[in-house]
């Protein structure tokens, strides 16, 4: 994907569409969360399944602080040849239970960064 610049300013808003498409396009990023009151960053592999994020993560610090505070942030970025992009969602996550939305999940191929 190439980016059309008007008027030749180098920083250009993307909008929903481009960005889902871009998310779509790559598999890691940053999410975001808040450990005992203090903000957090991990790096995951993900999963976009329509305008959905799926991360998929072991047990520990963020499952954990996710099920207290479920706001977060995620990132994803590349670079395409000369141009360099960045994506940033804000919103609420929530842990899958529902066999349905599992089954959902697991049909966008996402695996575990490390093998069990």
């Amino acid at each position: 994907m190439m980016f059309t610049h008007p008027d030749g300013n180098p920083i250009l808003n993307l909008d929903d569409d481009e960005s889902w498409r871009l998310l779509e396009g790559t598999k890691h990023g940053r999410l975001v969360v808040i450990v005992a009151g203090e903000p957090d960053i991990f790096p995951v592999n993900y999963a976009v399944g329509g305008r959905r994020l799926y991360i998929r993560t072991a047990p520990g610090n963020k499952l954990a602080e996710l099920t207290i505070n479920s706001k977060v942030l995620f990132e994803a970025d590349g670079i395409l040849s000369d141009e360099a992009w960045s994506v940033v969602l804000r919103g609420n996550a929530r842990v899958l239970d529902k066999a349905a939305d599992i089954a959902e999940a697991e049909a966008l191929g996402l695996k575990p960064w490390f093998p069990r």
